[in-house]
């Protein structure tokens, strides 16, 4: 527990905003499904070896982690923009357009759909650790 907060809940937390930051990019790659040349971008999955290692507190806990991308002057000058290291192109697509376009509409809303039904599990998740809190608390809330 780091901050009062219980490491599940900063976990759902967590998950909740890459998930909010995937649909967003999702969107923008809709939107840009007729942009000549556009590349459909993904977001990474957040690193949760901190939830890890609290979890194996003591001994050797395991480490997950991925490389980041510091943003140079040339970078910006060529039009990237700063994502904190998460935002990173698309290579799980089905087809390319002879415009140099690989935004595919049904690809989206596939991932689209994906991103709607985790968030729902993290909702739920979510409740039922409120619930599970509030029985230990004596407040009820045991369904």
């Amino acid at each position: 527990m780091a901050d009062g907060v219980p490491s599940i809940l900063g976990g759902i937390a967590r998950e909740m905003k890459h998930l909010s930051e995937r649909q967003r990019v999702i969107a923008q790659n809709i939107a840009n499904s007729e942009t000549p040349g556009y590349k459909a971008h993904e977001v990474r999955a957040p690193d949760f070896s901190a939830l890890l290692a609290q979890q194996h507190a003591g001994g050797g806990a395991p480490r997950v982690a991925r490389p980041r991308v510091e943003l140079t002057a040339g970078m910006a000058a060529l039009g990237a923009r700063p994502t904190g290291g998460s935002l990173v192109l698309d290579h799980d697509v089905t087809e390319t357009k002879p415009d140099g376009n690989n935004v595919t509409l049904e690809d989206q809303l596939l991932k689209m759909g994906q991103v709607q039904a985790d968030f729902t599990a993290m909702t739920n998740l979510y409740r039922k650790q409120q619930s599970l809190l509030k029985t230990a608390l004596g407040r009820g809330g045991g369904g």
